[in-house]
């Protein structure tokens, strides 16, 4: 049975163990919490004080940018793939 799966950037295991999780979630938000109850730290990096996703933080799901950085609604299938990456910027 499929089911989505949460993958996280490499760099981060650099500082913190983040193997790949599956879930039965419906949402990103629910997907998310899943990964963080298998290691609570990855919360404090992915996320701010107010829930919402942290500024360096971007998040796709089947390959499509997430927009909403505060509810994290997005729908997951049974066959998603979410990437947590650490966001880029300079020049």
């Amino acid at each position: 049975m499929a089911m989505p799966r949460v993958v996280f950037t490499p760099h981060l295991n650099r500082f913190l163990d983040t193997p790949e999780v599956t879930s039965g979630a419906v949402t990103l938000r629910a997907a998310l919490e899943d990964a963080f109850a298998a290691n609570p730290r990855l919360r404090g990096y992915v996320l701010d004080d107010q829930g919402h996703l942290r500024k360096h933080v971007v998040v796709f799901v089947d390959g499509r940018r997430s927009k909403d950085r505060e509810a994290l609604a997005d729908a997951l299938r049974p066959d998603s793939k979410v990437y947590v990456l650490q966001a880029l910027s300079g020049g």
